[in-house]
This record gives C-alpha cells, structure tokens and sequence, in this order.
C-alpha cells in the first residue's frame, strides 16, 4: 500500500468524521496525521511499526493503530461503517468546491440532499441561499462548481492521459504489428477526452475480433464502426478509439487524426487544403503532405489552427525549445517550506541530472500553510546554499554548478510582494505568485498582478491564472494587459510544468514573442522526480511556438547570472 493511499484514506477518514459530528479532536487527529505523513520522505508508512508510527510527528496512538489497521486488513472498519451510513451521492460532494463537510452536513440533514442533481435543483430555486451560514454567494459558487465539474467529466490531465496512453499501446501491441498514437496525446493538448490510437492492419473485421477477445477494454457497441471501435478500458472513465487503417494509409490518416480541424483547414494559394492533400495524394511520410501543399512543415503540437503558419514566417521547426535547450531549474521547493527533500538532495539530483543551476524558490513567510519562511529562515537557508556552492565550486569533476537564492513570494491582497526590501534584496531572483484569495474580478486581479509586476523586485510571474486543470478554473486576468506590462518592466512570465496547471496558458504565448517578453519553464518541484515535469512544461511551450532564444531558463550559468545581477537594486 502506497503512501498516497494511506494518506487519502486518512483525510477520507477526517471528513466523514466530520460529516457526521464526531468529536472535533478525533477530526483533527486524522486530518493533522495526514498532514504530517504527506511530507514524509524517503520512508514507507506501510512498513512502519506501530513505535515508528507514533514516533512521527503528528501522529498519535489512535492513528498509528488504524494505519497498522489499514496495512494488516486492507481498510479501517470505523471508515468501512462511516462509508455504510453515507450516500454515494453525498460523498460526490467532496468535489465541489466552496463546500467543505459541515455544510455539506447541514444540506443533507436540513434539506434531505442527496446526489449532485439534487444539489443543483436545491441552488437553482434558491433552498440554499435561504439556509443559514450560506447566502446567495455560496449558493452561486456551488452552481459554478457543479458547472465546471460537469465540463470536465470524462477528461484527464496531460500526464495522466500519456500514462494510460502508452499502458494502452503497450498491451495492444502484443496483438498487433503496428500501432501510433495520435489525436489530442499527439498534440500535446493540457487536458483529454478521448485516448485515440491507430492499428495499421488491412482486416478492420479481424481486429475487432481480436479486440473483442480483450478483457481490459469495454466496448460501445452503440457508437462503434466496422473501422473504429469506441469504448473505454477496464476501470477508466476516459473515452477510447482504436482506428483499422490500411498499412499504406498510415502516415497520411496519423497526420489527419492528429491535427485539429482548423489546421486541416488552412488552404495553399492554388485552393487546396491540407485536408484535401492528405486524403488524396500519396503519402510516405507526413512532411510530403506539406511539401505538396507549400506549406513549411508543423510540428504535431502546433497543429491546432492558431496561426501556426503565420509563426513558420518567423521561426523553423528546428527553432522550438527542447528539454535539451534548458539549463537551469527554477522554481522548486525544499524542506524549506512544503518540499519533500532537502536543499542538498534537491540540488544533487538537478546536477546529476546535467542542469547547470538550480533556483530554489520555497514558500514566503505569509504562505503559513506551506511552512513560509519567516526572515530569520530565508537568511539560514542562504547560508546554507553558500556553503553548498562553495563546495560544488572545489569540485571540477563535473562542470559548473550552482544554487541561485529565489523565493516564492506570495502576491498579497493589495499587489504587495511579501517581504520588506531589506529581504527582498537577498535574492538572486524572485519568483512572485498569488496563492490566496483567489476569488477576484478580472480587474481585481489584473490590478493585483500588476502592481506585483511594477515592484522592481519582482523576477518571474508565476502561475498567472492560478489554475488548477479540471478542478479549479484561474482567475479572470487582461491576458494582454499583463504580458504588456511584463514587457514594459522586464518580467519574466512563467510557464508552470506541473501537469496540475500548464499555467500559463499556451495560447498566449504568441503574444509574448510579439512584446518580447521571456518564458521561463519551471517546474514547481516539491521532490525531486518534480524535475520531470519539465517535459509537459516543454510539451505545451512548443505547442504555443516557444522558442529557445525566448527561453529564460535556456540560459547558460554564466548568462544567468549576468542577468540577474543586472536587474539587481
């Protein structure tokens, strides 16, 4: 049993607990256990004993008996009997945003509410603007919620589409000689709704008889075609397509399936569109298709119909960031503040990695929930990334290496870095982002944003919108606004790699090569695999026509700190 596991059945635990009034100090037991267990590194909770389990921080012995509980049996009874008094529907709550389990409590208790559906009847004639503790606000965040959870059912964020992705071509290729990826995995899109794969075999009528034969995929016998069966895989929500395309097809039907039809629809001065190209010319490879149509070729993640063409005036192909092109890694947490391993650890592995600096930008002293660093921190972790750097500076057994001293400072209500700048003026960068209050108007936001990028402290905007993909939509920012006032103040904006946001969004950053304004890919990294990351980071960089000359953290050490000390008060 996982970490993760343990830790959900914990916080599960807390919640229904609260839900159904229990005792407040047995709530917080579960919930500050979680807590604690969740920056846990390098251990296994599951092969702790009871002592070591108690011997945690925050973990006392009612705890550690149901995680022993939980490890031995496979599940705690008390949460077993808190599930059987629950209503599937009711715990369906959980997700909605602005809600926590008091109220969710007083809806099911007071107004009988059970589902979802019923939830948003209750919203819509007004029962739960009536009820006490809640109001007209709370009832319209809780529709907005319900709105935005049903756009996004059925979908996956990046990474987790890739992975079930490629479990998905793994298996089939037991089966079958050839099979491509294509569609939305292809392209590189933030979020998807359908798993599309391509089985080059010229019998459709013996593929679906092999696929019929496979119990990991579910079929939709409805909606399904001789040619594309259609369906889902074994304990999976995301839809499913698998294509038969005749072998010789393949390059041609992987170029249409794996384009957007905006860009099938860009046409060549003779009037042909690439659509018509692909499907009626011979094709071997999928640079033919362009060639034919004069077109200079476009990469699959460019190939939405976002002005890709206009881009190629400007830059080639082999012109677009690659993981290889970045040197350093900004934007990552330590121990510090809400990270898992330590500054040293962090450090080692980004150098082991081949990177040539590492930015550590941990949580500023308001962000309390994520162990901010008050003054008196900020000045111990710099000296400590001195003494580290001195030590990596005696060693010449690999190329040069070095911390960069960064801070997350969090953009407070009024526009406000979150430091005096005395503090300030110890960073090498800062990195300045809004974790609080996120309930704003477009021009609350765009005013917050940009008086933090007016403040001649300020490095990199981070997460701009502050989204979370398919559970929190960012606040309203002037998009343009921002970027301007970026370009006018020498702001770098970043482009946050955590699959959770991909923020800021790719289809701005054509607009940032127009101001000239930089991109900094960053990680967000609270562990070390964090750094991995980077690759979606780079996956929706080149989908928006990012290039390396654009790149703020392709830059060399030796650049970097020329630039930094350059901007420095």
């Amino acid at each position: 049993m996982t970490n993760s596991e343990i830790i959900d059945t914990l916080e599960l635990t807390a919640r229904l607990l609260e839900l159904h009034g229990a005792d407040s100090f047995k709530v917080r037991a579960y919930g500050v256990a979680a807590f604690n267990l969740d920056k846990l590194v390098n251990q296994q909770i599951a092969e702790l004993a009871f002592g070591d389990l108690v011997a945690l921080q925050g973990v006392g012995k009612k705890v550690a008996e149901k995680i022993r509980e939980l490890v031995e049996k496979g599940s705690i009874q008390e949460l077993n009997d808190l599930l059987a008094q629950t209503p599937p529907g009711v715990l369906e709550m959980f997700q909605v945003k602005g809600i926590g389990p008091k109220k969710i409590a007083v809806l099911w208790r007071e107004l009988g509410i059970e589902s979802l559906h019923e939830l948003e009847i209750a919203c819509q004639n007004g029962s739960i603007a009536a009820l006490k503790g809640f109001g007209g606000s709370t009832q319209q965040k809780i529709l907005d919620s319900l709105a935005f959870m049903r756009s996004q059912a059925g979908k996956l964020r990046m990474d987790k589409a890739e992975m079930l992705g490629t479990q998905l071509l793994e298996s089939l290729e037991k089966y079958f000689d050839r099979i491509e990826i294509a569609g939305q995995l292809r392209r590189k899109t933030e979020t998807v709704d359908t798993l599309l794969l391509l089985i080059a075999h010229d019998s459709p009528v013996a593929v679906q008889a092999t696929l019929a034969t496979l119990d990991f995929l579910i079929q939709d016998k409805k909606n399904s075609t001789p040619f594309v069966w259609r369906g889902k895989m074994a304990d999976h929500e995301i839809a499913v397509e698998l294509a038969c395309v005749p072998p010789l097809r393949m390059e041609a039907e992987r170029f249409l399936q794996s384009s957007a039809e905006a860009h099938l629809a860009l046409t060549n001065a003779e009037g042909r569109s690439l659509l018509q190209i692909a499907r009626t010319e011979p094709i071997d490879i999928e640079e033919d298709i362009y060639k034919k149509a004069g077109f200079p070729f476009i990469v699959p993640e460019m190939r939405e119909g976002h002005n890709e063409l206009e881009w190629a005036q400007k830059y080639t192909t082999d012109a677009l960031v690659t993981w290889q092109d970045l040197k350093g890694i900004l934007h990552n947490h330590s121990t510090y503040s809400d990270g898992q391993h330590s500054l040293k650890q962090m450090a080692d592995f980004c150098r082991e990695l081949g990177f040539e600096y590492l930015g550590i930008a941990d949580h500023s002293q308001t962000a309390a929930y994520a162990n901010g660093l008050k003054a008196e921190r900020v000045l111990e972790q710099q000296r400590e990334i001195e003494q580290l750097n001195a030590a990596y500076a005696q060693d010449s057994s690999t190329k040069p290496f070095k911390i960069l001293k960064g801070i997350e400072s969090d953009i407070l209500g009024d526009g406000s870095l979150d430091y005096p700048a005395e503090i300030l003026s110890t960073f090498d960068y800062v990195v300045a982002s809004v974790h609080s209050n996120l309930s704003m108007t477009l021009e609350k936001a765009t005013t917050r944003l940009l008086r933090a990028i007016e403040n001649p402290y300020t490095t990199i905007l981070g997460h701009p919108t502050g989204r979370l993909l398919l559970s929190r939509d960012g606040y309203p920012i002037d998009h343009r606004v921002i970027i301007d006032a970026c370009a006018a103040h020498g702001v770098v904006i970043e482009i946050n790699a955590s699959p959770w946001r991909l923020d800021l969004d790719w289809r701005w950053i054509r607009y940032c090569l127009e101001k000239g304004v930089q991109l900094s890919i960053n990680p967000d990294a609270h562990e070390m695999d964090g750094y991995y990351d980077m690759h979606y980071g780079v996956a929706v960089a080149r989908k928006g026509g990012l290039p390396k000359t654009m790149t703020f953290n392709a830059l060399s050490l030796q650049e970097m700190e020329a630039y930094l000390a350059k901007r420095r008060i």
